[in-house]
């Protein structure tokens, strides 16, 4: 389980990018994190894992407090979160494998992965795991000669040989065409349900986040303004998201207003329509 608590981050040029942002992430759900450029959302990822130092706040997965670590814990505690990147950041000029491999280097002496020399058992699940992302065959072709879609499996792949107890992924569509991102977000909605691995997606859009998430955060200026179902997301939390509208008073999660009054009963309703 991943808990995020009151998260902040103030650059050095006082700019807020997060303003105190919670949000849990457990089980094999898969949530996704959405809203305008400039949010928040990529920031939020980062902080999570420490590639963007977070401000204050706190970052608790499995009981592990990610941000009182440094070092070697930190390097340790790296090995429990999975990496998706937007640009991929592959190695161009490696091969598949090679590429995939790194992504047992958290368990790697420096040495031996300076020599890339890998454990057999490793390259073993290598190769199960490109079958899997459907690259079976492409393990000696360089990074450099794949398609998006390819590159964007071989960062998922790298990922799940991480054995991560979550999966981060920021903007996985972005580059790809509408089918691709499609099969993309088919991969990754698979693998969190098979591997019961809990998946926190930045996602821009908003249709493919309805499709696949089970709950949707909706970050707008570096808050968290919107959680809830997909069901729940309906044109005035999108509204709020996304263009700043306010909520009506006494609105639900979805902007809808709640009522202290009983539902009225069919002959209520009747009468009504009578009059």
């Amino acid at each position: 389980m991943l808990s995020v608590t009151d998260l902040r981050k103030t650059y050095s040029s006082g700019e807020e990018a997060l303003t105190g942002v919670s949000l849990d992430v457990t089980g094999s759900e898969t949530v996704a994190m959405i809203g305008p450029s400039g949010a928040g959302k990529s920031t939020f990822i980062r902080c999570v894992n420490r590639l963007t130092e977070p401000s204050e706040g706190s970052v608790v997965l499995d009981g592990v407090e990610i941000t009182d670590l440094s070092g070697e814990s930190l390097r340790e505690a790296r090995r429990d979160i999975g990496m998706i990147f937007q640009e991929y950041n592959l190695v161009e000029r490696l091969t598949v494998m090679e590429n995939v491999l790194s992504g047992r280097l958290g368990y790697t002496s420096t040495w031996n992965a300076f020599r890339r020399n890998f454990a057999d058992e490793d390259i073993e699940r290598a190769y199960e795991v490109l079958d899997r992302v459907g690259l079976g065959g492409h393990e000696n072709n360089r990074a450099d000669e794949l398609s998006g879609g390819q590159r964007q499996r071989v960062g998922i792949a790298r990922a799940i040989l991480q054995r991560p107890k979550i999966l981060l992924v920021d903007e996985p569509t972005s580059s790809l065409d509408p089918e691709t991102s499609r099969a993309v977000m088919d991969l990754l909605t698979e693998i969190a349900a098979e591997d019961d691995i809990p998946l926190l997606i930045n996602i821009h859009e908003v249709d493919l986040a309805e499709k696949y998430a089970n709950r949707i955060a909706g970050l707008r200026e570096g808050s968290l303004v919107f959680e809830g179902t997909p069901a729940e997301l309906d044109e005035t939390a999108k509204g709020q998201i996304y263009r700043g509208e306010e909520i009506p008073a006494g609105a639900g999660p979805a902007g809808k207003v709640e009522s202290d009054e009983p539902p009225e009963t069919p002959s209520q309703a009747s009468e009504i329509r009578r009059g």
